[in-house]
């Protein structure tokens, strides 16, 4: 029997965003969209649905006088993405 894949990740963005988040501390909203090549639009969506689920933290601040989005992922965040990609193994391993 195979483990559910999470739906909130199952989204090449929001995957894309979590894969970059839990490899550092935090990233800004620039940081984001370079790195996955997404419309700010688009992007800013994607961080809301994972805000939302408690997955990242979105922190709005200023540098000097620009204002600064930026992400953390969270434990709660950092857990289901472990879970995710042990599902995705579990899928792999099927026939070897």
């Amino acid at each position: 029997m195979f483990r559910r894949l999470d739906p909130l990740l199952h989204s090449e963005l929001r995957l894309a965003v979590m894969s970059t988040l839990v490899s550092v501390d935090e990233a800004d909203f620039v940081y984001l969209r370079t790195q996955t090549g997404a419309t700010a639009g688009n992007l800013s969506v994607q961080l809301d649905k994972l805000c939302e689920a408690g997955y990242i933290t979105v922190e709005k601040v200023f540098k000097g006088k620009k204002p600064c989005t930026n992400c953390i992922a969270t434990e709660k965040g950092r857990k289901a993405f472990s879970e995710y990609i042990d599902a995705l193994k579990d899928y792999l391993s099927v026939g070897k």
